[in-house]
């Protein structure tokens, strides 16, 4: 059996600064990992990068894809560390999905299929934007790749994430409700979701969502 029917996204890399998350109620541990059950999150000194998700490390994948990149989204192989988890103030669970920018959909699919075995699932086309998903893994992080006409062409890239919490009202009020918008209807039935303002420093947009 292929190896890569077991890929999983274990963490998503962040160069950024640990105290920002912090501040929002999450858990940052002294490696700069923020445990959540699935993929977690790992911040890194920014360093050459810019802030922002600058990489993801997989397990059950290839080793040929360590320290290469998979449609330009850079890419380290590991091994499975098991579940690791921490209360977090902010009530947070997990990621619910990682949203990639790409100028060509069915390239950056193809090679996200090619090194995961995980097939694109759908896509969904709203006016001149398209989004195609990805679930890595069996009920692992799901992957939402854009493809806008504004969207420069070349390699993909990352550009931010939604973390699932279980009181989205009481997370707003922990970050404040003038460092978050106020939570509306999420593209989900039945879901809610907020966006946490640039004040908050995290450097990439990120939203919070109902589970």
């Amino acid at each position: 059996m292929d190896a890569r029917v077991d890929a999983r996204v274990e963490w998503l890399e962040i160069a950024g600064d640990a105290a920002a998350w912090r501040s929002i109620g999450l858990v940052v541990a002294d490696d700069g990992l923020i445990p959540l059950i699935g993929t977690g999150l790992r911040i890194v000194d920014a360093g050459e990068h810019s802030n922002g998700i600058v990489g993801w490390a997989l397990s059950g994948v290839s080793d040929d894809l360590d320290q290469a990149t998979i449609d330009g989204l850079r890419t380290t192989t590991v091994a499975s560390p098991g579940p690791v988890y921490a209360d977090h103030p902010l009530g947070a669970s997990g990621l619910d999905h990682v949203v990639v920018m790409t100028a060509d959909l069915e390239r950056t699919s193809a090679a996200i299929g090619a090194a995961t075995s995980c097939e694109l699932k759908r896509i969904r086309e709203v006016d001149t934007m398209r989004q195609g998903f990805h679930r890595i893994g069996r009920g692992g992080l799901i992957v939402e790749l854009v493809e806008r006409p504004d969207v420069p062409a070349g390699p993909a890239s990352f550009w931010g994430l939604v973390i699932n919490v279980d009181d989205l009202d009481g997370a707003c009020d922990r970050i404040g409700r003038d460092l978050i918008s106020e939570p509306k209807d999420a593209v989900q039935p039945g879901r809610r979701i907020a966006t946490v303002r640039s004040e908050v420093g995290l450097g990439l947009p990120v939203a919070l969502m109902t589970p």
